[in-house]
C-alpha cells in the first residue's frame, strides 16, 4: 500500500478530432486565385481600352486563322502566308484555292485592296479599309495637313461619307461663287482615287451657310446645287464615270453641321460611296 501512495499520478488527454482535416491555410490558395482572376479581368479592361478596333480585330485573327487547313487549298507559309487573309495571291477557298487566275465563283478573294470590286454591297470592313485609304493619299506630310483640315469621314447604312468643309483661312469656293478652289481640285483627285479601287455609286449633295434674312434674294438654295453639280464636273474631270453618279442634290442651309448657322463651317460638300 506504501507503494501505491508514492506512484505518479496517472494523467488522460482527450483530444478532440475535427473532421475533415485542418483548415488553417486553404483560405490562403482561395484567395490566390481570386487576386489573379482580378490581375487578368483588369488586364484585359485594359487591353480592351488602350487598343483601338482595327488592332483588337487583328488580335482575334491572330488566335483565329482565317486559312483553312485542307488538303485541297491552297495559301502561304504559317499562319495568315505573311499576307492579309482577303489576298488574292495567298488566301483560298475550302475545296480549292483562289488565285488571279481561278478565282472562286461564288466566294472570290477580295485582291489586294481588301476591298470588292464587284460593284455589289460593301460590308463595313470594305468601307473601313476606302476609308483609311482616303485619308493615306494626301501625298506628302505638309499636303496631307493641309488637305485633312478640311476632310470628315463617317460610315453610314447609307454608305462612306466624305464630308469637305471650308476654313475661315481656306475656302472650298472663291467668295460666294461656285468656283472651286485648288483645294477642292485636289481632293477631289484623292476621292476618285479611291473610289476607283470599287464600282460603287457615287452621290453628291451641297450644303450652305445661312445668310441674314434681310437679304432681298436668298441665294441658298442655287448656291448649294451650284457647288454639289461643281463636284460633280470636278470628279468626272478627274476620271470617275458620269453612269456612277447617282445623285446630284442641293440642301441649302436646312442641315446646318454647327447650331451657328451663319457659320463658315456649315459651308460643304458631302461625297458619299454608297454602300449598294
Amino acid at each position: 500500500m506504501a507503494g501505491l501512495a508514492n506512484a505518479a499520478p496517472v494523467i488522460i488527454k482527450r483530444k478532440k478530432i475535427i473532421k475533415g482535416g485542418h483548415h488553417g491555410g486553404a483560405w490562403k490558395v482561395a484567395y490566390a486565385d481570386f487576386v489573379t482572376a482580378m490581375m487578368a479581368f483588369f488586364l484585359l479592361m485594359w487591353l480592351i481600352s488602350a487598343t483601338t478596333e482595327q488592332q483588337r480585330k487583328g488580335l482575334a485573327d491572330y488566335f483565329n486563322p482565317a486559312v483553312p487547313l485542307t488538303r485541297q487549298s491552297g495559301g502561304g507559309d504559317g499562319i495568315m502566308g505573311g499576307d492579309n487573309p482577303r489576298s488574292e495571291d495567298v488566301s483560298a477557298n475550302v475545296g480549292r484555292g483562289a488565285t488571279n487566275m481561278t478565282p472562286m465563283e461564288q466566294r472570290q478573294a477580295k485582291g489586294q485592296t481588301g476591298v470588292d470590286d464587284a460593284g455589289g454591297e460593301l460590308s463595313r470592313q470594305e468601307l473601313e479599309a476606302l476609308q483609311e485609304e482616303m485619308l493615306a493619299q494626301t501625298g506628302d506630310s505638309a499636303m496631307r495637313e493641309l488637305l485633312l483640315r478640311h476632310v470628315v469621314t463617317r460610315i453610314t447604312d447609307e454608305g462612306l461619307i466624305i464630308e469637305i468643309f471650308d476654313l475661315e483661312d481656306a475656302p472650298l469656293f472663291a467668295g460666294e461663287t461656285a468656283t472651286p478652289t485648288e483645294v477642292t481640285g485636289k481632293l477631289a483627285e484623292i476621292m476618285v482615287e479611291v473610289f476607283s479601287l470599287v464600282r460603287n455609286h457615287v452621290a453628291v449633295s451641297g450644303h450652305t451657310r445661312a445668310y441674314p434674312i434681310v437679304m432681298r434674294e436668298n441665294p441658298v438654295w442655287d448656291l448649294s446645287i451650284a457647288r454639289a453639280q461643281a463636284m460633280r464636273i470636278l470628279l468626272m474631270s478627274k476620271g470617275l464615270s458620269g453612269e456612277r453618279l447617282q445623285r446630284v442634290t442641293g440642301f441649302a442651309d436646312r442641315r446646318p453641321a454647327l447650331r451657328n448657322t451663319m457659320a463658315s463651317r456649315n459651308n460643304r460638300l458631302e461625297v458619299i460611296l454608297l454602300r449598294k
